[in-house]
């Protein structure tokens, strides 16, 4: 995975970051896990999951040309 707060950045990247969700997800389905442990996994989950989705729309933006489509508004 990339170091904390680092964007995927290629292929390799965003596999290895499919790969720890699903890590994560497996563990959040385990009975064993306590709610503090289950809480900051969700929250992980969801830092990663921002940080791919932001290096995806990138990538797509630079694919096509630039930015959004004319009339849309750029998400800070």
């Amino acid at each position: 995975m990339t170091p904390a707060g680092g964007e995927p950045g290629n292929r390799e990247e965003l596999d290895a970051a499919v790969e720890e969700l699903n890590r994560a997800a497996s563990r959040l389905r385990t009975e064993e896990i306590e709610p503090e442990e289950a809480a900051r996994l969700v929250e992980y989950c969801a830092q990663i999951a921002a940080r791919v989705g932001a290096a995806l729309d990138r990538e797509s933006d630079t694919l096509a040309g630039g930015g959004p489509d004319p009339g849309q508004e750029r998400l800070l």
